[in-house]
């Protein structure tokens, strides 16, 4: 049996090898066995295994591992770029011929004039504190591919109270994202007290100073938790958006197309609950959230300059 070593790629057999985790550390318990503390490679997860529980991935599994996650995130994108087509022509003729106003219709002449005028978008801005380095560069690197402004710390969950006030001050972002890792303890049975969570307090606490610097919904949309976070507590606390409902884990993209679908909707338009969750990956078992506005501008005419 091979080694087990601090950043190999391994899976559970107990587990039927059902995920693939990196491996942080190797450690030796109280009782004399060797663990590994073990954070999956795109679930938000973080575990402890016996090493003899570990089966070490080849390099031709991992690429064929990572190979199928990214094609099934590029069907996501290809799915939300074609939606934004659709919307974004609909939304143009909207603001062109008048009736983004008021209310009011163009006539005629006017109409004409705005047929073939061509707009630009304006996006809400992002500002995303992540517990996790490795997973907030996924998510910087597929907001870029999304053309959504973002702004990414990695910042451990403790820390994030301490640091989210300083940061919203700094870049006045329409979206505040703030994830990392969380799960429940080991054998707890109250799924409603946050101390049987390992980091929903953090998450608690950082919305509730996000809320003291903007307590309006609409003007700045949050989006809080993890893996098996408490879903109940981190909404009442003042967020938009939180997981786990179902206290299920969560997928490591899934921060990401809520956010798209909040930064790419008008500001004229309410988000059906049903479509924000349904773009992401895991879905209501995962995601769960309340009625909010959308963040886009659509400005008209384009510069050629």
């Amino acid at each position: 049996m091979s080694v087990i070593k601090e950043g190999d790629i391994v899976a559970r057999k107990s587990y039927s090898r059902d995920l693939f985790f990196k491996v942080l550390s190797v450690f030796r318990g109280d009782d004399g066995k060797v663990y590994a503390n073990l954070k999956g490679l795109d679930i938000r997860l973080y575990a402890s295994a016996l090493v003899d529980d570990l089966e070490k991935i080849d390099a031709k599994e991992i690429a064929s591992y990572w190979t199928n996650t990214l094609r099934k995130n590029a069907e996501v994108m290809d799915r939300v770029m074609r939606r934004r087509i659709e919307e974004r022509a609909l939304r143009l003729k909207r603001c062109t011929d008048g009736n983004c106003m008021m209310g009011r219709s163009a006539d005629k002449k006017e109409d004409k004039k705005g047929d073939n005028v061509e707009g630009f978008d304006v996006p809400g801005s992002v500002l995303h504190l992540d517990g996790d380095k490795d997973y907030l560069e996924l998510c910087m690197t597929t907001y870029r591919n999304l053309s959504i402004p973002a702004y990414g710390y990695a910042i451990s969950e403790k820390e994030q109270p301490k640091r989210v006030q300083e940061l919203l001050e700094k870049h006045y972002p329409d979206i505040l994202v703030l994830t990392g890792h969380d799960g429940l303890k080991k054998g707890v049975k109250d799924f409603t007290d946050i101390e049987n969570y390992h980091n929903t307090k953090y998450f608690i606490e950082s919305v509730k100073i996000a809320r003291s610097f903007e307590k309006s919904r609409d003007d700045l949309v949050i989006f809080a938790g993890a893996c098996q976070s408490c879903y109940e507590a981190i909404l009442s606390s003042g967020a938009n958006f939180a997981s786990s409902p179902k206290r299920v884990l969560i997928h490591a993209f899934d921060p990401v197309f809520v956010v798209e679908k909040i930064a790419y909707t008008s500001i004229h338009d309410p988000i059906a609950i049903r479509e924000i969750i349904s773009s992401t990956i895991t879905g209501f078992d995962g995601i769960g959230g309340v009625e909010t506005r959308g963040k886009h501008r659509l400005g008209v005419p384009k510069t050629e300059f």
